[in-house]
């Protein structure tokens, strides 16, 4: 895995914070958990269900020594998100997270997540969400 990291960046692997001086490629050599800085969601951000949620998942990658009680808030807070939700992507998209997190994927959890923050905005909203994009159709 090939990490590219501008200068004052910060990543952080197996739950050490790196924050490098200058820009500079990161080489993975073997299993490691990461998480590039601009994924981080600060706790002052975690201001709706869904990115409450992703801080859960994303602590199990920043901190492996919480990564068990993270778990554990992670599947509380899914649980009543599923009690609390109507809308059938978010929930289609939750139960594939909670797969993820329950499969040891976080890092894909957390991806999967932020693809469902329109979704949950619309909601949060009260406006419908944008339909999916179909491509065109060719004339012949």
């Amino acid at each position: 895995m090939h990490l590219s990291l501008r200068a004052g960046e910060r990543v952080y692997v197996n739950g050490a914070v790196l924050r490098v001086d200058r820009r500079v490629s990161l080489e993975l050599l073997n299993e490691a958990t990461f998480l590039l800085e601009h994924h981080v969601l600060q706790p002052e951000e975690a201001t709706t269900p869904l990115r409450q949620l992703y801080f859960a998942a994303q602590i199990m990658l920043i901190d492996p020594s919480k990564a068990e009680e993270a778990r554990s808030l992670y599947g509380r807070l899914h649980e009543g998100l599923m009690g609390a939700l109507a809308n059938a992507e978010i929930r289609a998209g939750l139960d594939a997270a909670l797969a993820l997190v329950a499969g040891g994927r976080p890092f894909e959890a957390l991806k999967l997540i932020r693809g469902l923050y329109p979704a949950e905005d619309a909601v949060l909203a009260r406006v419908p969400a944008p339909p999916p994009r179909v491509p065109a159709r060719r004339r012949a």
